[in-house]
């Protein structure tokens, strides 16, 4: 009989361990790629890898549930022998909350489509504060288990009469110690956190969340003469936006003057047309209000955007019959992507020079750029400096790395194809 019980606690206290090892992994895991995607850094550096990046952070993020299910088998027996014991109550529930929280939040944001913005963006700021609260607080949950492990088996809140001791015993040990795995994963995160990105954008933050204000005070772009705003552009006939935008790139932030800028249609059009900056800015514009989503989940509504319908300079150039797509060209060089002509004809699409009644600064894709309201933001080309009428369907960048085609923010959008 004692040596079933003993058996039994050994069991139990090496299952709580393996808890605790697969939560960590699944941790630290989470910790390096959640901050790789949202650095400004890594986001330029790996370019299309960043779509394997958010896959690898999805499927981990969702193996959060598998030790948490695990305990629960196990907590009848931990609840009891933490009796007496509440500070190591309250971490084991704040512990659980903190998975939990990353687990229902993560869902949201990955199923951005079936939820929706008004769910996403809430999502989204849970999953934040979670991480930045809860980053340091698993770091100190490690520390205090590690103790745990060192303290003489009496004093556990966990017993386990029978740990290998002698020689001969090595195989049950183990693989790696909580020390070694502590040092390892702080250092990864560290090296993340601190590495590339702190050389680049130090001074800065991580997240690149500016305000307008820091935005245009920081505008690389020099185009003169301004575009000069209507007055429903000054002031913003949507009250001014709400929310900040936050900078993702895939390339360097182009920065453009009155040399290095023009403006193209052609393709199958029935005229061509290219305008430089000045000749561009004197065109008849119209004023819109939209909201716009981003496909990680964040949004700034209310925008009053004022620029050209695209439909407009579609008219302009006269598209001819066998053209069925419309591709968009990135002053970067590198970003491209394509609507359906019936896409391209609604009302509120926009090839956008203002926003809120001011130069769109270069981080947010100035001095021109496309506006999708009824897409998610990687169908708002950045840096717009050509428009190309074409018969086949062009894949663009994001969706040649897995992205929708259609990146419709609702199902109801979609219909409307």
């Amino acid at each position: 009989m004692v040596n079933w019980l003993a058996k039994l606690r050994k069991g139990y206290g090496k299952k709580l361990r393996r808890i605790h090892t697969w939560n960590a992994w699944i941790v630290v895991i989470l910790a390096i790629t959640g901050l790789i995607l949202v650095s400004g850094y890594w986001r330029e550096a790996l370019g299309g890898w960043r779509v394997w990046i958010k896959w690898a952070h999805v499927y981990v993020g969702l193996l959060l549930i598998a030790p948490v299910i695990y305990y629960l088998f196990l907590a009848a027996k931990h609840w009891k022998q933490l009796r007496g014991r509440p500070k190591q109550k309250t971490n084991v529930i704040v512990v659980l909350g903190l998975l939990v929280g990353w687990f229902l939040s993560g869902i949201v944001l990955w199923q951005l489509k079936l939820f929706g913005p008004s769910w996403t963006n809430p999502a989204l700021v849970i999953h934040d504060l979670l991480t930045w609260v809860g980053l340091p607080y698993i770091i100190y949950h490690s520390i205090t288990r590690l103790k745990w492990i060192k303290e003489e088996p009496e004093r556990r809140a966990v017993k386990i009469e029978d740990e290998p001791a002698k020689k001969g015993l090595e195989d049950e040990r183990p693989i790696y110690s909580r020390r070694v795995f502590l040092k390892w994963s702080v250092a990864g995160v560290l090296a993340v956190i601190f590495g590339p990105p702190f050389l680049k954008w130090i001074g800065k933050d991580l997240w690149k969340t500016q305000t307008m204000e820091d935005l245009l005070a920081s505008d690389a772009n020099r185009m003169v003469p301004p575009p000069s705003p209507s007055p429903k552009s000054l002031p913003p006939i949507g009250g001014g936006s709400r929310g900040e935008f936050r900078v993702y790139t895939v390339t360097e932030i182009p920065a453009f003057d009155n040399a290095t800028w023009s403006f193209t249609i052609d393709g199958l059009v029935n005229k061509e047309f290219q305008w430089n900056w000045e000749e561009f800015v004197k065109m008849q514009r119209t004023v819109q209000v939209s909201d716009f989503h981003c496909v990680t989940g964040w949004s700034v509504y209310q925008n009053t955007w004022e620029g050209l319908r695209l439909k407009d300079l579609l008219a302009m150039a006269g598209v001819r019959e066998e053209a069925k797509f419309v591709k968009f060209y990135s002053g970067d060089e590198v970003y491209t992507d394509c609507l359906s002509l019936r896409q391209a004809n609604y009302d509120d699409m926009m090839v956008a020079v203002l926003h809120d009644g001011q130069p769109i600064p270069s981080d947010l894709g100035g001095p021109v750029r496309l506006i999708a309201p009824k897409m998610y933001g990687y169908k708002s080309v950045k840096w717009l400096n050509r428009i190309e009428l074409i018969a086949e369907e062009h894949i663009g960048y994001w969706e040649q790395r897995g992205y929708d085609q259609d990146g419709w923010v609702s199902k109801r959008g979609a219909t409307e194809t």
